[in-house]
């Protein structure tokens, strides 16, 4: 039963990882203009992030009824305001704009550690994702089992960014993103709009019904 539970867990970290969203375009363009390496060191501070979003959904999930769900539904909204923001600017990106605002970064590794405590997409997918793939195991989970479920999810998040990694960093793929790079920028805004705007259902219903 507890080896079903932290591979469950570690799938969920998986399909968390590799799922489109802010962190993995930001790979693609990280990896696009300076290589795998940078790649590499981007989803390094990224898992940081992971843990912390992850822990979260799982606290969520183990303890919905002590905890309260007030803090998540404040911090999906956060999360949605800022997804909105980036997805703005990206739209409005011009053939210029695109390749000054590229996602290239002289620290690699610390921008990806805020870029992950912050990801936008972190708290209302975490939650969604380890809801379909435990609730299996519903009667398994308990406070005791959290940090080995943690750590089966970073591992699992860990695998998909060796994926993603080795892609991003071939040459086909970066001469694609360059030659195609305002309307990826764009799409990618389109894309970061949906996930706010989806955070805002998820989170602001919540709150309103509990202030009526």
């Amino acid at each position: 039963m507890i080896g079903s539970l932290l591979l469950a867990s570690g799938f969920a970290g998986f399909v968390y990882g590799i799922a489109p969203g802010p962190a993995v375009l930001a790979l693609f363009g990280i990896s696009a203009n300076q290589g795998r390496g940078a790649g590499a060191a981007f989803v390094t501070g990224h898992l940081v992030g992971d843990a912390v979003w992850s822990s979260l959904a799982l606290v969520a999930i183990i303890g919905a009824q002590t905890v309260g769900s007030t803090v998540f539904d404040v911090l999906g909204l956060l999360c949605g305001i800022y997804l909105f923001w980036l997805g703005w600017n990206a739209i409005r990106a011009t053939a210029s704009g695109a390749q000054a605002g590229a996602p290239t970064a002289r620290r690699p590794l610390l921008r990806g550690l805020i870029f992950g405590v912050t990801n936008p997409k972190g708290y209302p997918v975490a939650v969604a994702t380890f809801t379909a793939l435990l609730a299996g195991y519903a009667s398994g989970l308990n406070w005791s089992i959290l940090p080995a479920l943690v750590v089966a999810a970073c591992a699992g998040s860990f695998a998909a960014y060796a994926i993603l990694v080795a892609v991003t960093g071939t040459g086909t793929v970066r001469r694609l993103y360059r030659k195609h790079e305002t309307l990826i920028v764009r799409a990618s805004g389109l894309m970061f709009i949906g996930f706010a705007l989806h955070a805002f259902y998820q989170s602001v219903p919540g709150l309103f019904s509990r202030r009526a």
